[in-house]
């Protein structure tokens, strides 16, 4: 099983927005057996609270629910519990390195890392464009699963 964590700073925009994308990718595929995926938060700001109403709305206009998910913190534990731990952008991957202390099994990256354009994702908390930052996301989700493809890590049925 391949656990992955998506960590942006509040986990209410962009973090729980790939968690929610992802899942729905591949289960789309029929290879949810495969993963364990969830999403953190690199503070403590958001803490308890429900997905952003900006995310809730874009998802849910490609019939995608978020329901049941509440803003968590990435904890130094997380490290050894999960494969890849997926930063939207390079103040999320600074702040990441803070908490866990140190990648030597280099786990940590940048979710757009795996497009053919690799750049930060955009806070639509800040933007207010959640449009963007979901097409980002899409784009980042899909580059990492044919990563994850070619890299024979999985299983097409």
């Amino acid at each position: 099983m391949i656990k992955i964590l998506f960590v942006c700073h509040g986990n209410i925009c962009r973090s729980p927005m790939a968690e929610f994308v992802f899942c729905d990718m591949i289960q789309k595929k029929g290879l949810s057996d495969q993963f364990h995926i969830a999403s953190a938060a690199t503070s403590s700001e958001e803490l308890g609270n429900p997905v952003h109403y900006g995310t809730v709305n874009k998802l849910r206009t490609v019939g995608i629910n978020t329901a049941g998910k509440y803003a968590v913190q990435l904890k130094r534990k997380d490290y050894k519990e999960y494969d890849y731990i997926l930063g939207m952008d390079y103040r999320n991957i600074r702040n990441i390195d803070r908490i866990i202390g140190s990648d030597p099994e280099q786990k940590v990256h940048m979710l757009l890392e795996y497009s053919d354009k690799p750049r930060d994702i955009a806070d639509p908390w800040y933007t207010g464009d959640f449009d963007r930052t979901y097409d980002d996301i899409v784009e980042g989700c899909e580059g990492f699963l044919n990563y994850l493809i070619s890299k024979g890590k999985v299983y097409l049925r």
